[in-house]
Order: structure tokens, then C-alpha cells, then sequence
């Protein structure tokens, strides 16, 4: 049973966004950032209140700004997904987690060394360029349980 429910379109999609925002850190860092995309349908708390899909996620809009800079700039659509990317999204979907996005709703690239938390909210790690961090207890349960 996968992680979430989807559609070929959402792979396409997921995909797409995985390469955009972080193609230079190789199949890794893709699917890190594949699994902070499907801990943000699972959560349905906080930021993420209400998303239930794959879409819902990475077009949502805060504070005026989608969440993701790559489709604030335009360029998750930069190219279409190739079917590397696809199978990445597909392992996400269906099962991949691994720390230190295991458990991970936020993520960035300060250009920086990590802070310690962001916007309240502990880091629980770091791959190449991106730092993660999940919900301290009490905020977002949902993504601790379940698959």
C-alpha cells in the first residue's frame, strides 16, 4: 500500500519538483526532498492543514508566496521529468524514508551553516546543501505514525 494515494500525473509532477529543487544533489537529495513533499500530504496539521494531494502540496500558497522557491521562480516546470526522476517520486510515494527527512515538513538551502531551528521547529539534519527539520512534539504527530 503506498504512503499516499496518486495519480501518474502526480509522479510526473513530484518528480518535476524533486529535480528543481535539488537536481545537484544527486538521486539522494531528490528523494529527500520527494519525502518532505509526502510527509506534507500525510501531516494534515499546522502549515499543512487540509493537503491532501501531491498538487495541493507543492502549488500551496503562505504569506502571499508558494512554499516552494522553485515554483515561486517558475522553474519546476523548467523541463519535463525524465524517468529517473520518475522513479525516485515513485519510491517516495509507494515507501522511501530515511533520515534526515524521515520525519521532515521543512527544508532550505541557507547558503549557510544550518540553524538550529526553523521557525520553532527543531533541524534534525543535513544533506549537502539543504537543511531538514520535522515538528517537536505536540505540533504534527500525524507525520510520526503510519508509513
Amino acid at each position: 500500500m503506498p504512503r499516499v494515494n496518486y495519480r501518474s500525473s502526480d509522479v510526473a509532477l513530484m518528480a518535476r519538483m524533486m529535480r528543481a529543487e535539488a537536481e545537484g544533489e544527486g538521486k539522494l537529495g531528490m528523494l529527500m526532498v520527494g519525502n518532505v513533499i509526502v510527509n506534507r500530504v500525510k501531516a494534515d496539521c499546522s502549515d499543512f492543514k487540509g493537503l491532501r494531494t501531491i498538487p495541493q502540496v507543492i502549488f500551496q500558497v503562505q504569506g502571499g508566496n508558494y512554499s516552494f522557491e522553485a515554483v515561486q521562480k517558475g522553474n519546476v516546470f523548467y523541463q519535463k521529468a525524465r524517468t529517473s526522476e520518475k522513479r525516485l517520486a515513485k519510491q517516495n510515494l509507494e515507501y522511501w524514508r530515511q533520515h534526515p527527512s524521515k520525519y521532515s515538513l521543512w527544508y532550505f538551502n541557507p547558503y549557510a551553516p544550518c540553524p538550529g531551528t526553523w521557525y520553532g521547529q527543531p533541524h534534525s539534519g543535513q544533506f549537502k546543501n539543504h537543511c531538514y527539520y520535522e515538528p517537536k512534539a505536540g505540533v504534527c504527530d500525524a507525520v510520526y505514525t503510519g508509513a
